[in-house]
Formats: structure tokens, C-alpha cells, sequence
């Protein structure tokens, strides 16, 4: 895994170049830090798996393929939350926790289909 920055390190630099360059940024600089964090977590997420033997091959229990799909739920969920109620307010904040639900949803029948 290439060394990468720590996320708060990126968080304080997407901080910063929010003040620097101002709020018509902020979009695109929220976008970047997600996909830096989304990074993150997959990494840490697949050196986890890694280290308990669960990267290779089918697990034995199927429910154990949920929790990569957890994990990033959780990573993607928490800005995303913020982005749905700083630009939708209440019903964004719905809206977007109704997706990750039917995702989550989606994925573990899909799971147990296979399993």
C-alpha cells in the first residue's frame, strides 16, 4: 500500500484551501477530500480483510462480505451528510441516508443470495 498522507492532514489542507479560495470552491474541494477519504477507508478496510485471511477466495460466512460495504457506508455517509443538509436541509439529509439504507439494503440480499 503507498504511503499516503493522514486524513487529517488532508482534511486541514481542504480546510485551508476552502478559506483560501472561498466558498465557490467548495464543492469540488469537499468532492476531492471524499474521494481521498473513500480511499482511505477502502485501503484500510482491504488490509484489514488482508490480515484476517478474508481477501482470498469465498468467506465461510457470508454475512463477513458486509462489512467492507459497512465500513464505507460509514466513510461516504458522514460528509455526505453534511453536503445533503448544507445543500437540501432536512429532506436532503433524508433523502441521502434513504439511499445508503436501500444500498446496504441491496447489497446484503445480494449476499445472501450467493452465500
Amino acid at each position: 500500500m503507498p504511503e499516503m498522507r493522514p486524513i487529517r492532514e488532508d482534511l486541514q489542507a481542504t480546510l485551508d484551501a476552502r478559506r483560501d479560495l472561498g466558498p465557490e470552491y467548495e464543492a469540488a474541494l469537499v468532492e476531492s477530500f471524499v474521494e481521498r477519504l473513500d480511499a482511505t477507508i477502502a485501503a484500510r478496510v482491504r488490509a484489514e480483510l488482508h490480515a484476517h485471511g478474508a481477501g482470498s477466495g469465498r468467506s465461510k460466512n457470508p454475512g463477513a462480505a458486509m462489512i467492507p460495504i459497512a465500513l464505507g457506508s460509514m466513510g461516504i455517509g458522514i460528509p455526505l451528510t453534511a453536503i445533503a443538509v448544507h445543500e437540501g436541509g432536512g429532506l436532503g439529509l433524508a433523502i441521502a441516508w434513504f439511499a445508503i439504507v436501500l444500498i446496504n439494503v441491496a447489497a446484503a440480499a445480494a449476499i445472501m443470495r450467493r452465500g
